[in-house]
């Protein structure tokens, strides 16, 4: 094995997200040397690093970092966690009791505490903790970001935000379908858009649910420069008749003062610039995540208010 650029870690290899992750080390020219996963079925690792160590039980991956460390040559410099959202606080802190730094998925944790206890133990160790937020690094979101930024008006937008991702009955069988692991729909598919959404038109002024459930939760966000309805599901019976019509299952779409903003397209490569960017000095760290995870820890400790005031259209159609 030929040392190059980076060492890294993964944890999480089966999961849907982590050939992103696989593909973003090596487009940076860095290496994976071991990855973690309870679950065996990782072979798209031969695709990218078919020399990458593998562990199913934490511990004996925990042993291997350790093991590294105290080498030297293979020693993990950075550590990628794609794991179940509810394990990102454990995972980060494997990474950096191994003297790595930390790249996680989003939610980067569960809760607001969290974040204050992993600030503690990031300058106990100083390794740095890095989120995943790569609508930040969409040209659709730079551009409208700039677009407001311009805007000295003081003007406060009208906002839609709509996003339906349908999922089989094997979403709530698994973690995701289980709130205390997840954090519940808003968090799981969701948490993303809320960081985007702070990110362009400022901070939360209040925060309205107006319902929830299992598979679908709605409510509505007054922010600096924007009153936002948001509408989140994955149940496939909220999608659009025409967007049913053509045999799709996921309708996306952020709607400003009446103008769609495009950005549908140019997600796939958008890991390896959150990568680019992390490995040189500019990543997104624990404050850059603070106010999402505020968000959707307030929606899922509100009670939903019920349809009355400014809601998603789609509520009154719900099924």
């Amino acid at each position: 094995m030929v040392k190059k650029g980076f060492n890294f870690g993964l944890i999480g290899a089966a999961g849907y997200i982590a050939p992103r992750h696989m593909k973003a080390i090596s487009e940076t020219g860095n290496n994976l040397i071991t990855a973690l996963d309870p679950f065996d079925s990782v072979g798209i690792t031969d695709s990218y690093f078919p020399d990458a160590d593998f562990f199913t039980e934490p511990e004996r991956f925990d042993r291997h970092l350790d093991k590294l460390r105290r080498q030297g040559d293979y020693k993990i410099d950075y550590v990628s966690i794609c794991s179940p959202n509810y394990l990102h606080d454990s995972h980060i802190r494997l990474a950096l009791r191994n003297d790595a730094h930390a790249i996680c998925e989003k939610p980067l944790v569960l809760n607001p505490w969290n974040i204050d206890a992993l600030s503690i133990i990031e300058k106990e160790t100083g390794k740095k903790i890095y989120n995943i937020l790569q609508l930040r690094h969409h040209q659709s979101i730079i551009d409208l970001k700039n677009k407001i930024e311009n805007d000295k008006s003081g003007k406060v937008y009208d906002v839609d935000l709509t996003y339906i991702t349908s999922r089989g009955h094997w979403y709530f069988v698994s973690w995701k379908g289980d709130q205390s692991k997840s954090g519940g729909v808003a968090t799981n598919i969701g948490v993303h858009f809320y960081d985007m959404l702070t990110y362009i038109f400022g901070d939360v002024v209040t925060n309205t649910v107006h319902y929830s459930n299992a598979d679908t939760s709605s409510g509505f966000l007054v922010l600096k420069n924007a009153r936002v309805r948001w509408f989140l599901s994955v149940d496939a019976r909220n999608l659009p008749p025409e967007i049913l019509e053509k045999g799709q299952r996921t309708f996306r779409q952020i709607n400003v003062e009446g103008t769609n903003i495009e950005f549908s397209g140019g997600f796939t490569d958008l890991h390896t610039v959150s990568y680019q960017n992390i490995i040189s000095g500019n990543g997104f760290g624990l404050e850059e995540a603070r106010k999402s995870i505020d968000i959707v820890h307030q929606i899922r400790n509100s009670k939903p208010i019920g349809i009355r005031g400014d809601y998603h259209p789609l509520l009154t159609s719900l099924k």
